[in-house]
């Protein structure tokens, strides 16, 4: 009888000691860390995770400044620009906001655009979450709000109509020159899983990495660079969107554009631009302009501060 006690405890030894299966390899070859099971759901896209990722308050709760940080990058990800340990947003998505943005929808949105895609991607995303909370009661009128360092949240409308003349499928690769508050790159990543976005103001690109995170949109990759120049690392694309008015069309974008891919862009002076859609063709490319807006200028070394 001893014999068997002996081995029982063994057996409930080794058990003990047992660890979980490794992962299988990421398809470059490289290990998946395993990360211990939780009993909190993962955020899905729209809306606020149950706590920010430093595991404060709970996301329901309206504060003038709901704290978030992003998640550690990988090594290969480190982020250049810094990430703010706390941000003037409020993460919490009410009834009444979602009756707002529904309203906002109906009415300045689905009479201008008719991609169904498009629609239901601005009725998805909290816009009230991309602006300070000062600027709370006007998230869903439709007209740019301040969001600081001389820049704006774009109009939805506009956003709405830039979006749809994309023409984007779903796992098409885009990228976005002009973060700003974050809210165009989650649009996007409603329609596709494969959005870059570049930034040259640090400070925004910073609180759009936190707000992005906090709403379930982690995929969307953000650098702080030149947006004159692109991302050359991650080219070519299908499509690129430009946020801020350009005094020309940067050859490097256009470079950048798989053939068939499309290149959005406001051109022109300070005081009125051209929304240009150009498409990239076996041999050169094809331009229309299809709508007139003011627009923040593009800045940076070719921009309008460059010139």
């Amino acid at each position: 009888m001893k014999l068997v006690a002996v081995v029982i405890m063994l057996v409930l030894a080794t058990a003990g000691c047992r660890t979980a299966a490794s992962p299988s390899p990421r398809p470059d070859g490289s290990p998946v860390p395993v990360t211990p099971p939780t009993t909190t759901a993962p955020a899905t896209r729209g809306e606020a995770t149950d706590s920010p990722p430093t595991g404060g308050m709970p996301a329901a709760t309206v504060t003038p400044a709901a704290t978030g940080t992003a998640p550690t990058p990988a090594s290969s990800e480190t982020p250049s620009f810094p990430i703010p340990s706390s941000v003037d947003r409020d993460f919490a998505d009410s009834d009444e906001m979602r009756r707002q943005r529904d309203q906002l929808v109906d009415s300045y949105v689905a009479p201008r655009v008719t991609d169904a895609r498009v629609i239901a991607a601005m009725r998805a995303v909290p816009r009230h979450s991309f602006v300070p909370t000062q600027w709370l009661g006007a998230a869903y009128s439709d007209h740019p709000l301040p969001i600081g360092h001389g820049q704006t949240i774009s109009q939805p409308s506009l956003v709405a109509m830039m979006t749809e003349v994309l023409r984007l499928d779903e796992g098409d690769r885009v990228l976005e020159i002009g973060t700003g508050s974050g809210y165009q790159a989650a649009i996007l990543g409603e329609l596709t899983p494969e959005v870059y976005s570049v930034e040259i103001i640090p400070e925004l690109a910073g609180i759009a990495r936190v707000v992005l995170d906090r709403l379930g949109y982690g995929d969307v990759r953000i650098d702080r660079r030149d947006g004159y120049f692109g991302w050359q690392e991650h080219a070519p694309y299908d499509a690129i969107i430009v946020t801020a008015a350009a005094p020309e069309v940067p050859d490097a974008l256009l470079n950048q554009l798989v053939v068939g891919g499309r290149l959005v862009i406001p051109v022109g002076d300070l005081d009125m631009q051209k929304l240009r859609v150009i498409t990239k063709k076996e041999q050169g490319f094809e331009s229309k302009e299809v709508y007139g807006f003011k627009f923040v200028p593009l800045i940076g070394k070719k921009g309008w501060n460059g010139k």
